[in-house]
């Protein structure tokens, strides 16, 4: 499957767009709508390079949720968990007990667990309560 507008829209939206180079809630350097890979202090990019790197980013993310989950998924749920793993990574997805539920066939048990993950640094960011609720809405509406 591919990333539909709605899910590159999603994360768009969770991520905003940062011309220049800026340390997250963790001290990461992010650029863009969130891109962290050759990211340094003084850096800043085009708008038109922004969406490049998002495009590229998922491009990269979109095979590693097709390697890990073996449900069959609707957009929707492809979307969210590509929104999910763009913001955590993949290997947070294939530890995750969202992962094992939603393999064992369990929708809802999984979309249960998009809520867990909404700590940076061991903290409770509102940013994250709000981005897991509408991946986990995305997740469950009806394609």
């Amino acid at each position: 499957m591919r990333t539909s507008q709605r899910g590159l829209s999603l994360i768009k939206s969770f991520e905003g767009l940062r011309l220049q180079a800026y340390q997250d809630s963790v001290g990461v350097w992010t650029i863009g709508y969130g891109a962290t890979r050759g990211v340094s202090a003084g850096m800043s990019i085009t708008k038109e390079q922004a969406e490049r790197m998002l495009l590229n980013d998922v491009q990269r993310f979109e095979p590693e949720v097709e390697r890990l989950i073996t449900a069959p998924l609707s957009q929707n749920q492809w979307d969210a968990l590509v929104c999910f793993t763009y913001n955590l990574g993949a290997a947070n997805l294939e530890s995750s007990t969202l992962r094992r539920l939603l393999n064992a066939g369990d929708y809802v048990g999984a979309a249960d667990q998009f809520p867990r993950w909404i700590k940076a640094g061991g903290k409770v960011l509102q940013g994250l309560v709000r981005r897991r609720a509408a991946e986990r809405e995305l997740f469950l509406e009806a394609a």
